[in-house]
């Protein structure tokens, strides 16, 4: 899983395959339970890529897609928004939710 800015973001979240971005901040507990578990699933699903964004980093980018809590996890395919949650959720409900979003 790779840590991207705002730089980054819109050329990532335009690929074809499904794109997991993951809104955090270094201080958020949930951020820091959330993570392993986002790591261990990208090296599973590779046909997904996996992405973080510290979100005091990268405030506006934030603010644009109405971040007002974190941990905050969207998939994006070819630049839309395709789903996600917000929150740490267990390892099984992250993965219905990618599956659903991969049409699985």
């Amino acid at each position: 899983m790779r840590k991207i800015d705002e730089r980054e973001f819109l050329q990532v979240i335009n690929s074809d395959k499904l794109v997991v971005v993951d809104f955090y901040a270094d201080w958020c507990m949930p951020c820091r339970f959330l993570s392993p578990l986002l790591e261990k699933l990208s090296k599973e699903y590779k046909e997904v890529e996996f992405y973080k964004i510290n979100v005091d980093e990268n405030q506006e980018l934030a603010f644009e897609y109405g971040i007002s809590s974190i941990p905050t996890v969207l998939f994006f395919r070819r630049g839309r928004v395709v789903g996600g949650f917000v929150g740490a959720m267990p390892e099984n409900m992250i993965r219905e939710e990618l599956e659903r979003a991969l049409g699985l």
